[in-house]
């Protein structure tokens, strides 16, 4: 799919952002069309000394900043600042994930721009949000998992605090901006009296808890907090990581007809009639035992075979796969997920490109990473405060 073809084509953005969560809603609008300038300070975005560094290029910047040009303001400079202001009133989407407050002490903030460009989209994502008493702190995805309740729940039980390995804080509140930029524009792009632009407010704290739904679903059913339970299941069983002879791999059967089947796959029909697995709820209940007897029989068999043989049964399952095992599954071949990404100083690497496809049309990386103010003469030129 060409970029004059993508959903978002023609929409230019100004992004304010580093590290994480900014970046990441860019690239995907980016992904998808948009025209994203990414203004970073002097030194830097942070990410761009994040190792591993092959010839002087961040492999983590360029996971996040694909088809982006870069200019290098420095904000506290009144001319800096000025073209900041150009740029994005010529934009039709200003992201940021600065502090609360940051921005407007800049003479960026949205209500500087509300005046004067009505019609642009404003999208502020920070740790607690705009205002309230926690709005003034700062956070990172640690913080975040800690806060919002996610390390409560991930490890295993009596365990340390573990927080998930995925920086799912971060990647969640850039994925809830994206949506929402989509849908403003969505809103602008439809005319009438709701046609105008908005401040969107993205508090990674709000959004981390949004998608803890089951989890507070469950407190709020019971008046308890969830507890951690590793790869288990509070209300399902058998529905985890299992140790059988030469490793672990997991299984989903969450229901009466995959627990047949399970049984059926492992030789265990006998506990189709055990009174402590009856019902979905009770193997919840009564899964520490049933663990025990599942793995005495997983004990006579590798990962390969018992994976093989649950698949052919239609019983979800898989291997515990690396990151190096899960891009190289025949599936991610097939959905053309790793692709060739060109450093800025010319190295050769790869990437996840976009995962989604429309109209069974994959998008292409056809942009790699800027460096740091590549674009900055050029954007100079055209934006300049005196040619606007």
């Amino acid at each position: 799919m060409s970029t004059s073809h993508r959903p978002l084509e023609g929409v230019t953005v100004v992004e304010f952002c580093q590290v994480a969560a900014g970046p990441f809603c860019g690239m995907l609008l980016a992904d998808y069309g948009a025209a994203v300038i990414k203004i970073e300070p002097p030194e830097g975005d942070t990410l761009r000394q994040w190792p591993p560094i092959k010839n002087g290029d961040s492999e983590n910047f360029a996971s996040l900043n694909r088809s982006k040009r870069s200019i290098a303001l420095d904000l506290k400079n009144p001319g800096d600042l000025e073209l900041a202001r150009q740029l994005a009133l010529r934009a039709d989407v200003l992201v940021e994930n600065n502090r609360a407050g940051a921005m407007e002490r800049l003479g960026l903030g949205w209500s500087w721009f509300k005046e004067r460009k009505p019609e642009l989209i404003y999208c502020s994502i920070s740790a607690y949000g705009q205002d309230g008493p926690r709005a003034g702190e700062g956070g990172f995805d640690l913080t975040m998992q800690a806060a919002a309740g996610v390390m409560s729940v991930t490890g295993e039980p009596g365990g340390a605090p573990v927080k998930c390995g995925v920086p799912i804080a971060d990647f969640t509140a850039g994925l809830y901006a994206a949506f929402s930029i989509s849908a403003a524009l969505a809103r602008l792009r439809a005319g009438g009296d709701g046609a105008h632009g908005c401040h969107i407010d993205v508090p990674m704290f709000a959004t981390t808890l949004a998608v803890g739904a089951l989890q507070t679903s469950e407190y709020f059913g019971t008046d308890r907090n969830p507890r951690p339970l590793g790869s288990a299941h509070p209300r399902n069983a058998p529905y985890q990581a299992f140790r059988c002879a030469d490793g672990w791999f997991a299984i989903a059967a969450g229901n009466n007809r995959l627990w047949q089947s399970v049984c059926q796959v492992a030789g265990t029909t006998e506990l189709l009639e055990d009174q402590r697995f009856q019902s979905t709820s009770l193997r919840a209940a009564n899964q520490s035992a049933l663990k025990v007897l599942l793995e005495a029989v997983f004990s006579g068999a590798g990962v390969t075979e018992w994976v093989s043989r649950f698949a052919a049964a239609g019983v979800p399952s898989a291997p515990i796969n690396g990151f190096a095992e899960a891009l190289a599954d025949p599936q991610s071949r097939h959905l053309e997920l790793v692709q060739p990404l060109t450093l800025p100083a010319g190295t050769q690497t790869r990437t996840v490109g976009c995962p989604v496809r429309i109209d069974g049309q994959v998008f292409p990386v056809d942009a790699r990473p800027p460096a740091l103010n590549e674009h900055g003469a050029a954007l100079r030129a055209q934006y300049s405060p005196q040619e606007a």
